[in-house]
């Protein structure tokens, strides 16, 4: 692989991703935390600075992944539909170089997206006078922004085969169900059927875990995980993420154009 033509499909892919009114997000999240915070302190009693830490980080994961699953299930199908991929197979661009590329482009917006809501969300805290741990949200943002690698990759492999509509769905379905995978797994041991147990057991070695990369709860409690902890996470996110761009690659050098 050539660096230079994943890092010009990389700024290329940013570029477009920014200019899919992504930026809309940020302007979207800052209304409603605004919002927020004029309405939990009048109703809440005296856990108003718990509830804040926690719904805005929750709005700025909700949010996020809604948009980054959007612009990931869009962005192949794109140059697809565009026939624009006809003359980038006709370069010397490996179809690996083109998803790696696209993936770094729209990670790089997500970061656009979590820097700037970042910023947003501790100067609201700051000014309701809420106490928080500034390395507490970064390490819980750094998280989020694996997810979104994560969710972006997922996009990836569902829209080099599918149309962008259903690429979409897969991908926020497979969101809802990383979140509760955990869940899933002990349901299946609960149960006391052997079948079930066993089906649930390998949904999650399949299914990405996603309760690994939420730490909204540690920011909100000040409970946070080990350095042992922390290392085995971004392994995770980041083995599973690469996974599914060698699956996507896979899958789009497997397509005739």
């Amino acid at each position: 692989m050539s660096m230079s033509r994943i890092w010009a499909i990389a700024i290329n892919g940013f570029r477009e991703g920014i200019r899919a009114r992504a930026l809309y997000l940020i302007a979207f999240f800052a209304v409603l935390f605004a919002l927020a915070l004029q309405i939990v302190p009048d109703v809440s009693a005296t856990y108003e600075d718990k509830i804040l830490l926690d719904l805005g980080l929750g709005m700025m994961g909700l949010l996020s992944a809604i948009a980054a699953i959007a612009l990931g299930a869009k962005t192949i199908d794109q140059e697809i539909e565009r026939r624009t991929i006809l003359i980038l197979v006709a370069k010397p661009l490996s179809r690996t170089e083109l998803i790696v590329g696209k993936h770094l482009g729209l990670v790089a917006v997500a970061l656009v997206w979590l820097v700037t809501m970042t910023a947003i969300y501790l100067v609201g805290l700051g000014w309701v006078n809420v106490s928080f741990s500034f390395g507490a949200i970064a390490l819980s943002v750094f998280y989020l922004l694996l997810e979104l690698g994560l969710l972006i990759a997922a996009a990836l492999v569902f829209s080099v085969f599918t149309s962008s509509l259903l690429a979409t769905l897969l991908s926020f379905g497979l969101y809802l169900v990383g979140h509760f995978s955990r869940d899933l797994l002990e349901l299946g041991k609960l149960s006391e059927n052997s079948a079930l147990e066993q089906f649930t057991q390998v949904l999650y070695v399949i299914l990405p875990d996603l309760s690994r990369l939420n730490l909204r709860n540690d920011v909100v409690y000040g409970v946070m995980p080990s350095g042992g902890e922390i290392g085995l996470d971004i392994f995770y996110g980041l083995a599973y993420t690469i996974a599914l761009l060698v699956v996507a690659a896979a899958i789009l050098r497997s397509r005739q154009f």
